[in-house]
């Protein structure tokens, strides 16, 4: 399991948990489906339609892109 700060009140931490389940379980569908969700819950309301993300992703969080990326190289 990862070290990312499970927050109870952040969606974004519990989306995280949730796609590193689904990647254990190699469900690429999900996996995608959370990672977007987790883009949407970590971008909401941080400056409109023209704002590009600057912020590096936590460490925890690229390893399991990385993970996706693996998967979808499977399929």
């Amino acid at each position: 399991m990862h070290n990312f700060t499970r927050n109870k009140d952040r969606l974004s931490d519990r989306i995280m948990f949730a796609l590193e389940l689904a990647l254990q379980q190699q469900d690429l569908e999900l996996s995608e489906a959370l990672n977007k969700a987790l883009e949407m819950s970590m971008t909401r309301n941080t400056g409109g339609g023209e704002f590009v993300e600057r912020r590096d992703y936590p460490k925890d969080v690229e390893e399991m892109l990385k993970n996706l990326r693996e998967l979808k190289g499977k399929k």
